[in-house]
């Protein structure tokens, strides 16, 4: 639907992983042209040479490495995207309505080991998913865990470090208003 939205506009897509290619190439099928934002030197650490030969070879998809998004503006809508190169400190700003920020899939939960539940990739299990982990992560209460509880009683994850998140920042936003009620439901005596 994403791809509808922007026809025939330049977009810029943010990342250097998978999802990010598979956005720049999906997306220069149907746009005016694909900026991709990386903030390495290189793809060869995130993507398989496959994959980044598909972008070489896409005249319609220009990478800048070591670039990060610095500003975004516009009145009713955006209309300019402005980015700085970390290696010469130069900022290039470009009319652009369509930004998709691709910066990865992978939990950033390594700090979690051993002290909650995490599934074989590194999500957060939480609520259901809890049911049949083998210790040490045995539910301590009586009571069952809530849908965003973890293994550690009144602690909650939300959005993409969650076990079966949907990669969307809505849901993420909808899953914390949830917890915020559940908070509240915790027995005091707990």
């Amino acid at each position: 639907m994403e791809g509808q939205l922007c026809s025939g506009d330049p977009v810029i897509v943010i990342g250097g992983g998978n999802s990010a290619r598979q956005a720049a190439v999906f997306l220069a099928q149907n746009t005016n042209g694909v900026t991709m934002l990386v903030r390495s030197a290189g793809l060869s650490a995130t993507m398989s040479r496959y994959l980044i030969r598909r972008i070489e070879e896409n005249t319609l998809i220009q990478v800048h490495f070591n670039s990060e998004l610095v500003s975004l503006s516009g009145d009713d809508h955006l209309e300019e995207v402005s980015w700085r190169d970390k290696t010469t400190g130069e900022v290039t700003t470009q009319p652009v309505r369509h930004v998709f920020v691709m910066t990865g899939a992978s939990p950033k939960t390594e700090w979690l080991a051993g002290c909650l539940a995490l599934d074989s990739r590194g999500f957060v299990l939480t609520g259901p998913d809890l049911d049949g982990v083998v210790p040490p992560w045995p539910w301590p209460l009586a009571r069952r865990p809530s849908m965003l509880e973890t293994s550690l009683p009144g602690v909650f994850a939300v959005g993409d470090a969650r076990a079966g998140n949907v990669k969307r920042v809505a849901a993420a936003v909808g899953e914390g208003s949830i917890v915020v009620h559940l908070v509240h439901q915790i027995p005091a005596d707990m």
